[in-house]
């Protein structure tokens, strides 16, 4: 499974590709930072962000978009941002027909460290160890965004799985219905 893990910034949103199997490790595809002006004005921000975003979905064609889901901070300013940049990329997944999965930094930080109060040096730590790289991923948007992406290899297949699982009972179910209760 290939997936694009995206950590939301309006001035500075990281993006990362893996590609795995629950349970093994991943490897690394490729990472960037798209960065905007803080001085532009806000609609050319999100046009940039928007247009970047959809163009290294067509580049890598991920299988998944995983983005990191905006929590509650004390600066409304910042949460709005993040917000605005997090519609993006879940869109910037949505119109390229793929699925997408928001995971809170606490569920990602557990999958990738066993903590989910792990900083971001360990979350870098693990990252680098976890893709066998040389050097850590520079800046940390970077680390952040490949952290969410082997997040979603490793739970979101299994959520996957588990989806599908059940769509299969439910058809089941509805065709035992429709032949008149199933068991006789």
């Amino acid at each position: 499974m290939r997936v694009l893990g995206v950590d939301p910034g309006l001035t500075r949103c990281g993006v990362g590709v893996v590609e795995g199997v629950p349970g093994r490790p991943c490897t690394l595809i490729a990472y960037t930072v798209v960065r905007t002006d803080p001085s532009a004005d806000l609609s050319l921000r999100l046009l940039h962000l928007d247009r970047a975003l959809t163009e290294l979905v067509a580049e890598h064609r991920p299988e998944s978009v995983a983005v990191e889901r905006v929590f509650s901070q004390s600066n409304t300013r910042t949460v709005m941002g993040t917000a605005q940049a997090s519609a993006i990329a879940v869109l910037a997944g949505a119109r390229a027909g793929l699925p997408v999965q928001t995971y809170t930094p606490s569920e990602v930080k557990a999958a990738v460290t066993g903590s989910g109060r792990a900083d971001k040096d360990q979350v870098t730590a693990m990252v680098t160890r976890l893709l066998r790289l040389a050097a850590p991923p520079k800046p940390a948007d970077a680390a952040d965004a490949l952290a969410l992406a082997i997040c979603h290899v490793w739970r979101g297949g299994t959520r996957a799985r588990l989806a599908a699982a059940a769509d299969a009972v439910a058809r089941r179910t509805a065709a035992d219905a429709a032949r008149g209760g199933g068991r006789r």
